[in-house]
């Protein structure tokens, strides 16, 4: 079994970590009833249609 010579610092073991760690950007689309951003293939959660449909009522406060 391979044992390393020296002991790697604190800061090279964290960024080791950290490299797969990178927020990525989602997509986003305008929603083609209101205009608004939403998510591809979701329901748009400002006018509530998924296409030309219907799909959730929307509460105004």
């Amino acid at each position: 079994m391979a044992v390393p010579k020296k002991r790697k610092s604190k800061s090279k073991t964290r960024s080791r970590r950290t490299t797969n760690r990178k927020l990525t950007v989602t997509n986003s689309q305008t929603c083609p009833n209101c205009g608004e951003f939403k998510r591809p293939h979701r329901v748009c959660m400002s006018c509530g249609k998924y296409g030309e449909e219907q799909v959730v009522e929307v509460w105004e406060y």
